[in-house]
């Protein structure tokens, strides 16, 4: 388990890479209240309930930024155990949340289908203790990606829309390359470049470093596109 942002109250934020995928499921929590969310709980739940303990948060809701079986596979059974509401994606994502237990059995990882307590939407909030996060609509990946933004840590969790120097894959099922493109430039490169973002697999970046240098969707690479 990692802190990309140990010292940056009053959010700070746990990385822990789950399910056979390397998954980034992230727990985040307000300092203030110590009320707590996970982000993308796809499975290893001895992990999460761990991360848990030694933190001493309380965990309030789940959230999902798309229904792919890493992110959202355990996520239902997750949130009965725990007694808390799922806050996300956008409802377009629907049919990827209602295949979770065939995509388990395909990839080898637990799959139950559920229905979240909330979809939400761009332009949407949701809260984690005293914390107020921006939500935005961002497919291409899926077409019901949603990407988390707290402007006032200079923190993004955008899921598999943008990685550390690749971009999500567009070849599933209602997927679309300049979807996702615009998503990313129109979406995420406005939050800042100085806005370090949490992605759904590998490391940390930020928007700056990936517009300088990116292959698939920096600044030079999209001009000569």
């Amino acid at each position: 388990m990692s802190e990309p942002a140990p010292g940056n109250p009053p959010l700070r934020a746990a990385i822990i890479p789950v399910t056979p995928l390397q998954q980034n499921c992230t727990l985040l929590w307000c300092t203030a209240t110590m009320r707590a969310a996970f982000v993308d709980p796809g499975g290893d739940l001895p992990r999460l309930r761990d991360a848990v303990r030694q933190t001493g948060v309380t965990v309030e809701k789940i959230l999902l930024t798309h229904g792919h079986i890493d992110h959202a596979g355990s996520a239902g059974i997750f949130a009965d155990e725990l007694g808390v509401p799922i806050e996300g994606p956008h409802q377009e994502d629907r049919f990827w949340i209602e295949q979770l237990e065939e995509a388990g059995r395909d990839y080898g990882v637990f799959g139950q289908s559920f229905e979240p307590s909330r979809w939400l939407g761009d332009g949407a909030q949701v809260t984690v203790g005293d914390l107020a996060f921006d939500v935005r609509h961002c497919p291409g990946h899926t077409p019901g990606h949603v990407v988390f933004h707290h402007p006032a840590s200079k923190l993004a969790l955008v899921g598999d829309v943008l990685f550390q120097g690749s971009v999500g894959r567009w070849d599933f099922p209602r997927g679309n390359l300049q979807d996702l493109i615009r998503s990313i430039t129109e979406r995420l490169w406005p939050m800042g470049d100085d806005t370090a973002f949490i992605p759904g697999h590998g490391q940390m970046s930020t928007f700056g470093h990936e517009r300088r240098t990116n292959p698939l969707v920096s600044d030079a690479a999209l001009a000569a596109a």
